[in-house]
């Protein structure tokens, strides 16, 4: 039988940094980071009979006011071998009698695990061929996916028979992390290859940047204002939140004193004007484009474009094979203005990728109920 115990921070970064599906959001510097947001955390770790560690998660617990009464909430986890020869059971069945001994009336997860994949062209001829029947109002769910992973549907079944319960949004972004997300698979490939898989017209903007004489550097902790402006700027025109300069400073502070690498922020400058930005967020093996931001209107602007590709070059030098653009929306529709993220995730060819998603597990079945009609509310 397994044990579920908590670890020691050192413990926990030796065995995060050999674990396949680590990411950022499973290293404690994510957990140092949310407790400026009321935020408590555990490391925890699986232990064989003998005291070998077989799995690992960062839990982040937020009480409920007026009573004695945790949500647990494991972001792209937990860490444990999905497709062992252990059943889910096993590994669920220690983790909840642990949170269950600190007062958690729901857990909450969003496994790392890809469900389904479509390439870039494939999704593009789609499009074409929807537009060509006039069919409208489609979703890339209604493509056919180039791959679909049979032991991740296996998997959901079991977790459902475990008393899991799936949050079905009706796009990606309806849940706490994007339930769909574009990544750049660079392994087996050399830069050159990487960069004759870009769409002409982005390998075009790339040359136009280069002759407008656009400069892309790494900024530092004194450039974030610059940054959280474009952010500001970006947020306006598309009507939607950011957060204040300080999380952001915070998050620099906190994620380069685990590893000075963690974090770096990247501007593209023409002259002394700054025309687009990106903080870019890294464990090894991958690379995640975080937050981004643009003084022009388009997304596809040939600053953005050269940017990314400056990140690419990076993530691939540093060793990292997996560039992850972060989350997509389902939309198809080009008049949609969800669908132009997509565009421009599109040009650099790569794939996007669907998830199992959010999934919550009702410890006290009641109060989850009236805390999941409350937030549905807000």
């Amino acid at each position: 039988m397994l044990q579920v115990s908590v670890i020691d921070r050192d413990h926990y970064l030796n065995f995060v940094e050999t674990e396949p599906y680590r990411n950022f959001l499973q290293y404690p510097s994510w957990a140092d980071l949310k407790a400026e947001w009321k935020w408590a955390s555990e490391l925890l770790g699986w232990f064989t009979g003998d005291g070998q560690m077989v799995g690992g998660a960062l839990v982040l617990y937020r009480k409920v006011p007026g009573l004695n009464k945790y949500l647990a909430y494991i972001p792209r986890g937990p860490m444990i071998d999905w497709f062992s020869n252990r059943k889910l059971s096993e590994w669920f069945e220690p983790l909840l009698s642990h949170l269950k001994q600190r007062h958690v009336f729901t857990v909450k997860m969003d496994p790392p695990l890809v469900r389904k994949k479509w390439s870039s062209q494939t999704i593009m001829q789609a499009i074409q061929e929807f537009q060509s029947h006039g069919l409208k109002n489609r979703k890339l769910t209604d493509i056919r996916p180039d791959q679909i992973f049979n032991d991740v549907e296996y998997v959901q079944q079991e977790l459902a028979e475990l008393g899991w319960r799936k949050n079905e949004g009706q796009d990606s972004f309806d849940t706490v992390q994007p339930q769909f997300v574009f990544r750049l698979n660079m392994r087996g490939k050399s830069l050159e290859q990487v960069y004759s898989g870009f769409y002409p017209a982005w390998q075009n903007k790339i040359h136009q940047a280069e002759q407008e004489g656009i400069h892309v550097y790494l900024g530092t902790e004194e450039d974030l204002p610059q940054f959280h402006h474009l952010l500001r700027i970006t947020a306006e025109r598309e009507k939607s939140q950011v957060r204040g300069l300080s999380y952001f400073e915070r998050m620099f502070e906190t994620l380069i004193m685990e590893n000075p690498y963690r974090v770096r922020l990247y501007l593209a400058r023409l002259g002394e004007r700054i025309l687009s930005a990106s903080l870019a967020v890294r464990v090894n093996g991958h690379t995640w484009d975080l937050y981004n931001a643009r003084h022009g209107e388009s997304l596809a602007d040939p600053a953005s474009v050269y940017l990314r590709w400056k990140m690419i070059q990076d993530a691939y030098q540093q060793g990292d094979r997996l560039f992850d653009f972060r989350g997509v929306s389902t939309v198809l529709d080009e008049n949609n203005p969800l669908f132009e993220l997509l565009h421009f995730k599109l040009g650099f060819g790569g794939e996007a990728c669907e998830l199992v998603g959010e999934w919550d597990y009702p410890v006290i079945p009641m109060l989850y109920w009236a805390f999941d009609m409350y937030m549905k509310k807000r």
